[in-house]
């Protein structure tokens, strides 16, 4: 499995927002992507920082995904007042749930 962490700095003020964008319009399209496995949002309200992961069956899969991606990530960082700060791509190497 692997996994793709991106960072979001967005207005705390707009953190609630954010959320709602990706309940309602980001885990709708990740879910329709071909090895897509899950997602966790992280957040921190007084800053607004999000981070989000989302996790995908294989490295062939998490790269397949890339160009969709990056337009759905757009979306999130426009809907939270911000901008994206990083992405970065890991092997999953401990999962429990």
């Amino acid at each position: 499995m692997h996994a793709r962490v991106t960072t979001l700095e967005g207005s705390p003020e707009r953190f609630d927002d954010g959320i709602r964008h990706v309940r309602e319009r980001v885990l709708p399209q990740l879910k329709q992507m071909d090895g897509f496995k899950g997602f966790i949002a992280l957040g921190d309200r007084q800053s607004g920082k999000l981070l989000g992961v989302a996790l995908w069956e294989s490295e062939e899969a998490l790269r397949a995904t890339e160009e969709a991606v990056s337009r759905v990530r757009s979306g999130a960082a426009e809907a939270a007042g911000g901008t994206v700060a990083s992405v970065e791509q890991y092997e999953v190497t401990v999962f429990e749930v």
